[in-house]
């Protein structure tokens, strides 16, 4: 289930017969093997980003009921040329506070004095998220769908101290893939530290998901609050919040996570 944050209920999750296939079945898991790598992504994008792939437009936004009243009129020219469209800025409003940093299922774990945290099946420590050793408090976990607006801003005003990237396979973000990899460990992850005004110790995580051939941020040094970070290209895909400081959330959202109920937020929505 997922719990609907702007209009108080919960909403059934239906799982891809595809992603049935692939994740629980001996067969699918060896199909999973070959279109997780990234040359399988990158064939992907090269044919999501032709003028052919736009057949595909009208069904994924019936399917997924995706409002495109909410965006900016443009003529398409490929399906990735959709899925980056951008948003009317007077439909997403950046709230005082802590705030979602994009459309997006979210969960708020609580990181434990070993730097290690629980999601599902799979124990992940900090040193595996990031490739180094650091103290963080909490992870906000951001999952985007495919009918999400894919665009995310930065939490607060404030500067980059570094960036890198991890390589990693191509797994889907949707949460039967959990069960059996540790998803976030293994995908491929674009890791940005931040010092941030009022949030302090920051790190931003974008991690690429199935089918998701490109992470796209923009080149900043300093930044503001709601000001956009990046975008990603076609797939599903998640952006993880690692926070060392004392915060505040919505007790909804912590008790949902409990759960293992994701709850649906929007860009700019406040979350304490």
């Amino acid at each position: 289930m997922y719990y609907d944050l702007n209009n108080n209920k919960y909403i059934e999750n239906k799982v891809a017969k595809s992603e049935r296939f692939l994740y629980n079945t001996l067969v699918g898991r060896c199909v999973l093997k070959v279109i997780t790598t990234k040359l399988s992504a990158n064939v992907c994008a090269f044919f999501l980003k032709s003028r052919l792939s736009k057949i595909a437009i009208n069904k994924v936004i019936k399917n997924n009921n995706i409002d495109m009243d909410e965006y900016l009129p443009k003529k398409y020219k490929s399906f990735n040329d959709f899925f980056t469209r951008k948003i009317k800025p007077e439909k997403r409003k950046i709230s005082d506070g802590l705030f979602a940093v994009c459309d997006s299922k979210l969960s708020v774990y609580k990181i434990n004095k070993d730097s290690s945290f629980k999601i599902k099946n799979s124990i992940y420590t900090i040193e595996e998220l990031i490739g180094e050793q650091k103290k963080y408090k909490y992870a906000l976990i951001f999952r985007l769908c495919v009918d999400n607006y894919h665009h995310y801003v930065f939490p607060d005003n404030g500067k980059v101290i570094k960036a890198k990237k991890i390589k990693g396979i191509l797994h889907t973000v949707n949460p039967i893939a959990f069960k059996r990899y540790k998803v976030f460990h293994e995908n491929t992850r674009e890791i940005t530290f931040l010092d941030c005004d009022n949030l302090g110790d920051v790190c931003y995580i974008e991690v690429g998901a199935l089918n998701v051939g490109k992470i796209v941020n923009e080149p900043k040094k300093t930044f503001k609050k709601g000001e956009e970070k990046g975008h990603f290209e076609f797939g599903g895909s998640t952006i993880i919040l690692l926070i060392n400081k004392d915060i505040k959330i919505n007790k909804r959202i912590l008790d949902n996570t409990e759960k293992d109920i994701e709850t649906i937020v929007k860009l700019g929505q406040r979350i304490e």
